[in-house]
C-alpha cells in the first residue's frame, strides 16, 4: 500500500514538474516575506527565566533597594616583578585621566567620580598635605584632577613615597583599606611597591531598559587605545571590551575559515556529485531551506538566542544529505541497479529507454523510480526528527519553545526543498539538457562500480556479514565507556570560556587581510579575576536576608559568614585576609571610624567590644541613615513605616570563574547565616541566577534528549509494524543513534569538552542527523531484502548505493563545519569540534552497527522460521 502511494507521489511530481517548481518558489517567496514582515529581536541569556527562589529574591532586591545604572570597566596597570607605584607612574595614570577628560565625547560618558584609583587617592592626599601646609581656613573640597597632577609634580620620588606610606598605613584610623581596594590580592599590606594596580571607570548607562549603553561600550575601547599608547603593560576589561574583541574575532575567524570551509564543501560535492548542474540544483535547494528559515522566524517572531546556533548548521546536514539520496537513487535508477516492479519497467520502456544515452532509462521514468524508492524514507526521517525536536516544545523555558517550533519548521522545509523542489527541478533541468543540448544525463551513483570508495563501503559489508556479533559487541562497549565517561563532563558555565583566544602562530603568518589580530582579553580576563576585586558585570553576588534584622545576633551572624570564607575560593579576599563582602558589619565599622557622632553612637550600645551593637540595634541604625542614607540604604532597607525589613550582603567573586562555583560559594555564606536561627538568607545576583538558569536548562535539555529518542522510537515502531510487520526494526534503527550519542559524549570527557546549554543543543545534531542516516539504511534494506536473491546481495546494495549518498553527505558537511575548530572564538571552536564529532559517530555508527543489528535479526528470524 505504501509503495503504491509513493510511486503516485513520485509520478505527480515528475508528470508536473514545472508547475510543480513555480508553485514551490511562489511558497518560498510568501514564507521568506516575514524576514521583511515579523519583528525579530536578539536575544541574550537573560531571556531563559525560570522561577527559582534566587530570582524572586534578586527581583525584591532591585524594588527594595534599587540598581545601579551605571557601567563600570577596569585599568589594570601592571609590571611583573617591577613596581606601579612610582612617581612617574601614578603621574601618567593621572595625566591619562586628564586626557579623558578633556574629549568632550569620552567625557559624555563618565559618571561625575569618573576615575576612582590609587592615583587618585595619593593625589588627594598631596593636595590636602598642601593646603594645610598653606595655613588658613581648611579647605575640604575634592580636589581636581589639575590640582592633583600639580601636587605629585611637585614632589619628588621621596616624598610621593612618604605620602605613600601614610597612605597605605595598615594602622591608620582612614583610608588604608579603601586605597587596598585597588591594589593586587598579593600585596603585602603596609608596602610601597606593587605589581599592578587597579582603577575604576564609572561610566553612565543612558540606554533604554532593553538595550545596551553603546555610548558608554564605544567609549572603552577608545580608553583602551589611549592606556595602549601611555603604559607599556595595561589594559582596560570591560563589557565593550569583550564585545568588540568577540565580534572581531568571530570576524577574523570566519575570514580564515569560510574559504577553507567553502573549498572543502564545493570539493566534496564536486567529488561526489562530478556534476556542476547537481551541485548548483543542491545549494538551490540549501539556500530556499535558508529562506524558509529566516522567514518562519519572522512570522512567528521569535527573537535570536545562543540555542538557535544550530538550526541552520542541522538543515544544512539535513539539506545535503537528502540532495544526495534523491540525485544518487535517481542515477541508480537511470543506470538500472534498481530492482523495479513490472509497471515501473513497463513505464520506462515507453518513456524512451536510451533516452539517456546508452542508459537504461529516461529522465522522468528514473526519477519516478528513484523518488518512489527514497521519498518514504525522506517522509520517515522528516517525521521522526521534525517530531523530536518538536517535542521540546513542552519545555517550561521559552527559548527552548522556540528552539523546538524552528527546528521543526526548518526540518519541514528541508523535506518541502528536496523532497518536493529538487526532483522537480532537476528532471525539468535535465529534460531540457538532454532534449534540446544533447547533453547526457545519465551520471553514475557515487559509491557503485569498482572504484576506490565502493571498495571501501564493501569492506562495510564483509563485516557485517562474517563478524557481527563482534561488531555489535565492541560498539556496545565503547558505548557503555562513553557513558561511563559522560558522568564526569564538566557541566558548569563559564563566561570566561566564550573570551577569544588568541590566534596560533601560523594563523598570524598568513598574508595581508587573513591575519587576525591579537587577542588577549581572555588573559587578562584571567589576570583580573585572580588579583582583584573587580566591579564588572558578572564579578557580584548577592545575599538577601529577611527577618528581624534589628536582632543583635542577626549582626553578628553576618559578620561570622564574611570570616568563614574559603580562601581558596571564587570570593575575593583583599590583601589583609579580609573577604570582599560588603555589609552591615563593615558599613557600621567603616562609618564609626569615619563619623564621631556614629562612633559614640555604636560605643553606648556596644557591649562587648565586637564592634557591633549588642542593643537598641534599629535605633543605632536610624542613626547610620541620619549620617550617611546612601551608604546606609545599600545594605538594610528600611520600609515607609520605618521598620527594617532587610537586610543584604555586597559579594565580590572572580569574575572568571564558573557560574555554578561562583553560586555554592554564596550559598555558604546564606547558609552560615540562615543557621543562626534569627534570621534567613537567599544568595542571589547575576552569576547565582545565570548558574540557576543553566542549571535549569541543561535539565530541560536532556529531559527533551530523552522525550526525543522515546518519541521517534513510537513513531519508528508504529511505521515499522504498519509498512512491513516488523515490531524490532524500530528499536534497531534507532540503536546506532543511541551508540553514536553515547560515543560522541564519551568524547567530549576525553576533550575536556564541557556539557553545558550551548554544547547540550550542539549534541542534538547528533540526534538530528543520525535518525536521517538510520533510517536511510533500514528502509533501503528491507526494499533490497524484498528483491534480492540473498541477504549479502541485499546488504551490499544498501551499503554501497544509500551508503555512497551517507558518505558524501556526512563528509560534506562534516568538512564544512569541522573547520570551525581552527576558530579564534571558543563557542565556535566548541560547535565545529562537537559538530564534526558527532556527524562522524553517526556516520560509522549507521555502517557498522546498523547493518550488523539487521543481518543478526535476519539470522534470528530464519532460525525461529525454521
Amino acid at each position: 500500500m505504501s509503495g503504491r502511494i509513493a510511486a503516485r507521489y513520485a509520478n505527480a511530481i515528475v508528470s508536473h514538474s514545472r508547475l510543480v517548481v513555480v508553485l514551490v518558489l511562489l511558497l518560498t517567496g510568501v514564507v521568506a516575506a516575514g524576514v521583511a514582515i515579523g519583528e525579530s529581536e536578539d536575544g541574550e541569556i537573560g531571556q531563559f527565566e525560570t522561577d527559582s527562589e534566587e530570582t524572586a529574591a534578586l527581583e525584591e532586591i532591585d524594588a527594595t533597594y534599587g540598581t545601579d545604572d551605571g557601567v563600570v570597566a577596569q585599568l589594570v596597570v601592571r609590571d611583573e616583578g617591577g613596581d606601579v607605584l612610582t612617581r612617574e607612574s601614578l603621574l601618567e595614570g593621572l595625566r591619562l585621566q586628564q586626557e579623558i577628560r578633556d574629549d568632550d565625547e569620552l567625557n559624555a560618558t563618565l559618571e561625575d567620580d569618573g576615575f576612582v584609583g590609587l592615583e587618585n587617592i595619593v593625589g588627594t592626599a598631596a593636595v590636602f598635605e598642601d593646603r594645610a601646609a598653606a595655613g588658613g581656613p581648611p579647605d575640604t573640597s575634592e580636589p581636581t584632577l589639575e590640582e592633583q597632577i600639580a601636587a605629585l609634580e611637585a614632589r619628588d620620588d621621596a616624598e610621593v613615597e612618604a605620602l605613600l606610606e601614610s597612605v597605605l598605613d595598615p594602622d591608620a584610623e582612614q583610608g588604608g583599606e579603601d586605597a587596598y581596594e585597588f591594589l593586587p590580592t598579593s600585596y603585602e599590606p603596609g608596602s610601597t611597591e606593587a605589581e599592578s594596580r587597579i582603577t575604576f571607570v564609572f561610566q553612565v548607562d543612558d540606554s533604554g531598559p532593553d538595550e545596551d549603553p553603546q555610548a558608554a561600550y564605544d567609549a572603552q575601547v577608545e580608553i583602551a587605545d589611549r592606556v595602549d599608547e601611555r603604559f607599556d603593560d595595561a589594559f582596560v576589561f570591560g563589557q565593550g571590551i569583550t564585545d568588540a574583541a568577540s565580534a572581531s574575532a568571530v570576524g577574523d575567524s570566519f575570514a580564515i575559515i569560510t574559504p577553507v570551509a567553502l573549498v572543502l564543501v564545493l570539493g566534496v560535492l564536486a567529488i561526489t556529485y562530478r556534476d556542476v548542474v547537481d551541485v548548483l540544483i543542491g545549494l538551490f535547494g540549501i539556500a530556499v531551506v535558508m529562506a524558509w528559515l529566516a522567514g518562519i522566524q519572522g512570522w512567528l517572531e521569535i527573537p535570536s538566542s545562543q540555542l538557535l546556533i544550530a538550526v541552520p548548521f542541522l538543515l544544512i546536514g539535513l539539506s545535503i544529505d537528502y540532495a544526495l539520496h534523491v540525485v544518487m537513487r535517481y542515477r541508480e535508477a537511470r543506470a538500472g541497479e534498481l530492482e523495479a516492479s513490472h509497471e515501473m519497467q513497463a513505464k520506462a520502456a515507453s518513456d524512451g529507454g536510451t533516452a539517456g544515452g546508452g542508459s537504461i532509462i529516461g529522465a522522468r521514468a528514473g526519477m519516478t523510480l528513484g523518488l518512489t524508492g527514497v521519498v518514504l524514507a525522506l517522509a520517515a526521517a522528516t517525521v521522526s526528527t521534525g517530531v523530536g525536536f518538536l517535542s521540546n516544545v513542552v519545555s517550561p523555558l521559552p527559548a527552548i519553545q522556540d528552539f523546538a517550533i524552528l527546528s521543526a519548521g526548518g526540518i519541514l522545509a528541508t523535506f518541502v526543498a528536496f523532497a518536493v523542489l529538487v526532483p522537480a527541478l532537476k528532471v525539468t533541468v535535465d529534460d531540457v539538457l538532454e532534449s534540446r543540448f544533447g547533453r547526457n544525463r545519465a551520471k553514475p551513483p557515487f559509491g557503485t562500480g569498482t572504484s576506490v570508495v565502493n571498495r571501501a563501503l564493501s569492506q562495510f559489508v564483509t563485516l557485517a556479514r562474517r563478524a557481527p556479533v563482534a561488531i555489535v559487541i565492541v560498539a556496545l562497549l565503547l558505548a557503555v565507556g562513553g557513558a561511563y565517561g559522560a558522568t564526569g563532563i564538566d557541566t558548569e558555565f563559564n563566561q570566561a570560556d566564550f573570551l577569544p583566544e588568541d590566534a596560533p602562530e601560523w594563523a598570524k603568518s598568513l598574508p595581508g587581510p587573513l591575519a587576525p589580530g591579537t587577542y588577549t582579553i581572555s588573559d587578562d580576563a584571567a589576570y583580573l579575576g585572580a588579583n582583584f576585586a573587580d566591579r564588572g558585570e558578572g564579578s557580584q553576588t548577592q545575599v538577601l536576608i529577611r527577618g528581624d534584622v534589628t536582632d543583635p545576633d542577626a549582626l553578628v551572624a553576618m559578620d561570622e559568614a564574611t570570616r568563614d570564607v574559603d580562601s581558596d575560593g571564587t570570593i575575593v579576599v583583599r590583601p589583609g585576609g579580609q573577604a570582599a563582602i560588603d555589609g552591615p558589619p563593615t558599613v557600621i565599622r567603616e562609618l564609626a571610624a569615619e563619623n564621631e557622632t556614629v562612633a559614640a553612637a555604636l560605643e553606648a550600645r556596644d557591649t562587648n567590644d565586637d564592634g557591633l551593637p549588642d542593643e537598641d540595634v534599629a535605633g543605632f541604625y536610624d542613626v547610620l541613615f541620619d549620617v550617611d542614607p546612601d551608604r546606609a540604604s545599600e545594605v538594610l532597607y528600611r520600609g515607609d513605616d520605618g521598620a527594617y525589613e532587610s537586610a543584604r550582603l555586597l559579594v565580590s567573586v572572580q569574575g572568571d570563574a564558573a557560574a555554578q562555583t561562583v553560586a555554592d560559594d554564596t550559598r555558604d555564606v546564606a547558609a552560615t547565616i540562615s543557621n543562626s536561627g534569627v534570621v534567613t538568607a537567599v544568595a542571589t545576583g547575576g552569576p547565582v541566577t545565570t548558574a540557576v538558569v543553566q542549571d535549569a536548562l541543561l535539565e530541560t535539555l536532556v529531559q527533551a534528549f530523552v522525550i526525543t529518542l522515546v518519541v521517534i522510537l513510537v513513531f519508528l515502531t508504529i511505521l515499522y509494524w504498519v509498512r512491513h510487520r516488523a515490531l524490532s526494526l524500530g528499536a534497531i534503527t534507532l540503536a546506532p543513534v543511541v551508540v553514536a550519542l553515547a560515543w560522541l559524549l564519551g568524547t567530549m570527557a576525553l576533550l575536556d569538552l564541557p556539557f553545558n546549554s550551548e554544547t547540550a543543543v550542539i549534541t542534538s545534531l547528533a540526534i538530528g542527523l543520525g535518525v536521517d542516516y538510520s533510517i536511510h539504511v533500514g528502509e533501503r534494506f528491507i526494499d533490497e531484502k524484498d528483491e534480492r536473491d540473498s541477504l549479502e546481495d541485499a546488504l551490499a546494495a544498501t551499503i554501497t548505493g544509500t551508503g555512497g549518498a551517507l558518505l558524501g553527505s556526512a563528509a560534506t558537511t562534516a568538512a564544512g563545519f569541522g573547520v570551525l575548530a581552527l576558530a579564534l572564538a571558543p563557542p565556535l571552536q566548541r560547535f565545529g569540534l562537537v559538530t564534526g564529532l558527532s556527524i562522524i559517530f553517526a556516520f560509522i555508527a549507521c555502517l557498522t552497527v546498523l547493518p550488523c543489528l539487521l543481518v543478526l535479526r535476519e539470522r534470528v528470524l530464519e532460525r525461529v522460521g525454521a
